[in-house]
């Protein structure tokens, strides 16, 4: 497991992301943005790829809520993918999965089983438990909570505080509004908003 950890995300998502490397007692070496107007992020100065002297062997991990602009950022670049960022307050199930590029942010939960794919969000006060499967650039917003055996396609949003009920199958792109309770499976692609939630 490497203790250099290259960023790539200069917003406020990308200093959560930082506070997570330096509590796991790992070094920031570069901060990389595409906003040349960007110059520093927390104690961090912010440099463009293109001009960056940074060796691309050292692993990156992207720091951008945007499930799309992750997914796209994540495959137009050759860096090594950082293994999964856990901040020390989080509590994961040895028996849980958690591929590369994932962060779990502070004070997240995550159960027995449960499956995580490539770069995905776990949020703040998150909870994801036991038995679900998220799919690849997911994001479990804050106090959201999904219960258990519950699966997420690709580059869905489980919006803040959304609850969604034991076994569903939430499809791909999809949208779970804020405060959205899900008590029955959602197609690929929609929105979802409302308790309990229906397809806007």
């Amino acid at each position: 497991m490497s203790k250099k950890i290259n960023i790539f995300g200069a917003s406020g998502h990308g200093k959560v992301v930082i506070e997570i490397i330096e509590a796991l007692g790992k070094e920031v070496v570069s901060v990389f943005d595409d906003n040349e107007s960007i110059k520093q992020l927390l104690d961090y100065p912010v440099v463009s790829l293109k001009t960056s002297t940074t060796t691309k062997s050292i692993p990156i991990v992207f720091a951008i809520g945007d499930n799309n602009i992750r997914k796209a950022l994540v495959e137009s670049h050759e860096f090594p993918i950082s293994t999964p960022l856990i901040h020390p307050s989080a509590i994961v199930s040895p028996h849980a999965v958690l591929k590369n590029g994932t962060v779990v942010m502070p004070g997240a939960i995550i159960n027995s089983q449960a499956e995580v794919g490539h770069h995905c969000i776990i949020n703040s006060g998150a909870v994801v438990e036991h038995d679900c499967i998220l799919d690849g650039y997911v994001h479990i917003s804050p106090n959201a909570a999904l219960a258990g055996d519950v699966k997420v396609g690709e580059g869905t949003q489980i919006g803040i505080g959304a609850q969604v009920i034991q076994g569903i199958t939430i499809g791909k792109w999809c949208t779970i509004g804020a405060g959205a309770v899900i008590i029955k499976d959602v197609p690929d692609g929609v929105t979802v908003v409302g308790n309990p939630g229906r397809v806007v």
